[in-house]
């Protein structure tokens, strides 16, 4: 067994690797035999892989973070949870990072993130872009549609889909699909540097045709319906949420409504080498598990 001081140190570093997209890229590294350090908050919650050292630092504490990059190259940024103050904790990681000595990063964005979007958290989303372009750091986004994997989330418990969505269409992504592509571009950064993807499915669907899929997926009757903002709002009031929270989860129906998230991209297929994944697929697959 080769002693611990012959393994190479690495120099990619991923963030969220507790949570999924970032337990998948990790995942991925591990399996490709890539050494990689495991930034989190609870590092006693990462993934246990080959390889990979866990190491605590959170966003917003930037000497945990600065200590945690030393020899770091290249970071994975998967955006922090939300919260009213999320921006600012990304703009602190951002700094910690350029001034860690790393690289390169590569942080995980929105489709059709915009300083006016109308989803409120791709403004966010907007922001730290700009933040990292200042920082002079290389830097690659990985614009991501919404997860198809939360599309069952949207559905009441009476098997209805309600919200101000109008016809408008999302391309909605698999988590597997941008965690193969992320890999692709941590393996080979250079190759990515300066450049924005973005990350959709394959189809670009009304929430009628989404609940159409989720139907034939899940076995029972699944339907849309129409909402005003107002009657959005409304259904949404009793659950106590702060007023952004609640600006977040309306936002989510009218920017498809708007037609910002509508349009398929080939970014998926250029970079993993396959056609990315329908929604039907991936609600299939999480019902088999």
């Amino acid at each position: 067994m080769p002693d611990a001081s012959e393994t190479p140190a690495p120099t990619i570093a991923v963030t969220g690797s507790t949570g999924r997209l970032g337990g998948r890229v990790a995942r991925r590294l591990a399996e490709r035999g890539v050494p990689q350090k495991l930034l989190a908050r609870r590092p006693e919650r990462a993934p246990r892989l080959p390889g990979a050292v866990a190491v605590r630092a959170e966003y917003a504490d930037q000497d945990a973070v600065r200590a945690a990059l030393v020899g770091i190259r290249t970071v994975f940024m998967v955006s922090a949870s939300e919260s009213a103050d999320r921006l600012a904790q990304h703009k602190a990681f951002v700094d910690a990072v350029a001034e860690g000595g790393v690289r390169h990063l590569v942080y995980v964005s929105f489709y059709g993130a915009a300083p006016h979007a109308t989803f409120t958290l791709a403004r966010d989303h907007f922001h730290t872009e700009q933040h990292i372009r200042a920082s002079g750091l290389a830097y690659t986004f990985l614009r991501d549609n919404f997860y198809a994997e939360f599309v069952p989330d949207l559905v009441g418990e009476d098997g209805v889909i309600r919200g101000p969505a109008g016809r408008g269409r999302a391309a909605f992504v698999g988590q597997e699909d941008i965690a193969d592509a992320a890999a692709a571009v941590l393996l080979r950064p250079d190759d990515h540097a300066g450049t924005a993807y973005d990350l959709t499915g394959p189809e670009s669907l009304t929430l009628d045709e989404v609940a159409a899929i989720l139907s034939a997926q899940l076995g029972r009757t699944v339907t849309y319906q129409q909402e005003s903002v107002e009657e959005a709002y409304a259904s949404r009031a009793s659950y106590g949420a702060p007023p952004w929270q609640l600006d977040a989860w309306v936002s989510t129906y009218t920017a498809i409504a708007s037609g910002e998230l509508d349009g398929v991209s080939d970014a998926v297929p250029r970079l993993t080498g396959r056609p990315a994944t329908p929604l039907a697929d991936v609600i299939n697959k999480g019902v088999a598990f």
